[in-house]
């Protein structure tokens, strides 16, 4: 477990504004996902929307992440 909080740490430590931003987004889209407390007929549109923006910041979030935790990626 402390791997994993230590290869947190250094995640951050190597993110820059952009990637807090995009972590931020993914973050929203899956509150948007699990909330959902909006009108029956948009919520197709949203689900989608979210859905979307979801799979577009998480997967770059987990590329960098999983270079960190094997030890490939970069040093700051």
């Amino acid at each position: 477990m402390r791997r994993i909080f230590d290869s947190a740490d250094e995640f951050v430590w190597q993110s820059g504004w952009k990637d807090i931003a995009i972590l931020k987004f993914c973050l929203l889209s899956l509150g948007l996902l699990a909330g959902m407390g909006i009108a029956e007929k948009c919520k197709k549109g949203v689900r989608i929307a979210a859905s979307v923006v979801f799979t577009l910041t998480y997967i770059p979030l987990m590329v960098k992440y999983l270079g960190i935790l094997t030890g490939k990626g970069e040093k700051a």
